[in-house]
Formats: structure tokens, sequence, C-alpha cells
């Protein structure tokens, strides 16, 4: 994975971030004022949850890193000022959690994030 010629995107910099023990990584790709869009069986594409700035998407991103799972960065796509990536999770119990997410870029950083993920139930 490479960063993108021009975007300032670093998928290296995704892949630790979202493999790591925090969310701290993470973090440092979104931009300030970045709106983060998170479709599921509870949120449906009509009423999404919307998670909006940094300092919020922040605290989201320590609710899901407190708890005990694994995440891997399967794939990563980008191309100039979007990016595309599938994560895989599991819980130690064996369920699992895939997500998909489509991302917009602004001078390298997360501005507009949509994530589609379902888990086992």
């Amino acid at each position: 994975m490479d960063t993108a010629t021009g975007s300032g995107f670093d998928a290296d910099t995704l892949r630790r971030g979202l493999e790591g023990n925090t969310g701290n990584t993470l973090l440092s790709l979104y931009a300030d004022d970045a709106e983060l869009r998170i479709i599921d069986h509870t949120a449906q594409p009509s009423h999404p949850k919307v998670v909006r700035g940094r300092a919020a998407i922040a605290e989201m991103l320590d609710d899901v890193y407190s708890r005990d799972m694994t995440h891997k960065l399967d794939q990563c796509v980008v191309q100039g000022d979007h990016a595309a990536y599938c994560e895989s999770c599991e819980y130690p119990d064996g369920v699992r959690v895939l997500s998909e997410s489509m991302i917009t870029l602004r001078d390298g950083k997360i501005v507009d994030q949509v994530m589609i993920q379902a888990w086992d139930e």
C-alpha cells in the first residue's frame, strides 16, 4: 500500500492505526471537521449514526479500542482524493465484525467517511 500521489494519505498509517491497540494513530488521519456516517442493522441508510468532528470521533474510537477484539485492514485502495478500505474484526469468543468504508480526503486527511458494518449475532 502506498501513499497516493498528491493526496498525502498514507495507507500504511491507516493499517497501523486500525490494527493498533488504541485509536490515537487512526484519529491522526481525521480532519478537525470530519464526519463519519455509520450504517448497520441498528442505524439504517435513511437514518445513519452520524459522528461529527474529530473530538466526537475520538470518543467513538476510545470506546471501540477499549473492547477486547482484534482489528485487521484487509484491503485499501487510494485514488486521488478518495479511498476505500475493508476491515475485519474478531472478539475472543469468535464473533466477527466486517466493515467497508468509503472516504473523502482533503490535504491527506479524512473529511467524510461512510462505513457499512455487519456482525455475527
